[in-house]
């Protein structure tokens, strides 16, 4: 079971990273194709409009990439200053919190993304639905990253490390057991 969430986990951070990758190249091009507009001719009006949105979409994106990596800000002074197994057990109530609130912002999101349906984005026509489905995309997305940690905290696997995309000993550790 480690061996999967290990497996989900880690093309999760695959699909992300050329996904946010495309969208930076886009918004690059799009602000850059602005600026050149502006100077040398009509100001493109569609271009404001595709940088805010691919805006959007990195930054959702992204903050779900880095709750993969482990790359959000975390307190852990009270966790850190208890032994191994009261650690763990807050460990799992904060992962607990975090996907209650992740769930709460993913039916949030779902709601205001089909409140705003009928709405069109001024230059492009684009209804706002795919602007705003990153909103719950991403929540999920983090609540489910937020699941694979609780269950392998549950298992007795090392907690995530801050700035690891997977933890690649218990990867090894499995690959080794499947081994025998």
């Amino acid at each position: 079971m480690l061996r999967r969430l290990a497996w989900i986990d880690r093309k999760v951070g695959a699909i992300l990273k050329p996904v946010i990758f495309a969208g930076m190249a886009g918004l690059t091009a799009v602000i850059t194709l602005q600026i050149v507009s502006r100077v040398f001719f009509t100001s493109m009006s569609w271009t404001e409009e595709v940088a805010r949105f691919l805006l959007i979409w990195i930054t959702f994106l992204g903050a779900a990439l880095a709750y993969q990596q482990g790359r959000h800000i975390a307190v852990t002074l009270l966790r850190d200053s208890l032994p191994p197994m009261p650690g763990r057990i807050v460990s799992g109530l904060a992962t607990l919190v975090a996907i209650v609130f992740l769930l709460t912002l993913a039916e949030i999101g779902w709601r205001y993304m089909t409140m705003q349906s009928f709405q069109k984005s001024p230059s492009l026509r684009l209804s706002m639905t795919y602007v705003y489905a990153v909103m719950p995309l991403a929540a999920v997305i983090m609540a489910g990253l937020s699941l694979i940690d609780l269950l392998r905290l549950l298992a007795g696997a090392p907690m995530r490390e801050a700035h690891a995309e997977i933890d690649s000993d218990v990867e090894q550790d499995l690959a080794r057991e499947s081994l025998k």
